[in-house]
């Protein structure tokens, strides 16, 4: 296995950021302005997975309140075709919720296509649980669903 380095990102990351979503979502991918907004938000974390120097991936999340607790929430999570089945979306994620538990977040969200089921099992490894069936959420018959995991 590749030796994978989680930075922070940047926004002169942006260019790469948005080719790698591009290449992993189509429709439904982020413009670059929202992947910029994103990366500039406070609250948010925005983190590159790179293999010999190169942006192999990405994921961003943000912490908000949800009542009287903070929670996380992972926006995307993008992992450049010729870098998969590497570890690279497994050791993005872990330190996203590392980061999202130093924020005080004591839960994680996320949304998935119901066909991807890659990232589905990803996510149940990592001890996601689905716990809704989002109808139409990525367009006209193409359904989600959101998963929840309780951040020890």
């Amino acid at each position: 296995m590749p030796t994978i380095k989680i930075e922070q990102a940047s926004i002169t990351d942006l260019q790469i950021l948005y080719k790698i979503e591009r290449e992993c979502f189509f429709s439904e991918a982020f413009s670059m302005e929202e992947i910029l907004f994103l990366i500039k938000n406070p609250n948010s974390i925005s983190l590159v997975a790179k293999i010999s120097g190169q942006i192999a991936g990405f994921v961003i999340g943000l912490v908000y309140d949800a009542g009287k607790e903070k929670i996380g929430h992972v926006f995307t999570l993008d992992v450049a075709k010729k870098y998969r089945r590497k570890g690279v979306a497994m050791k993005l994620m872990k330190e996203l919720e590392l980061k999202f538990k130093e924020k005080g977040a004591k839960e994680c969200f996320l949304e998935v296509r119901i066909d991807n089921n890659a990232a589905r099992k990803l996510y149940e490894k990592l001890g996601y649980e689905e716990i809704a069936c989002l109808k139409d959420y990525y367009g006209s018959g193409v359904h989600g669903i959101k998963l929840k995991k309780v951040l020890n």
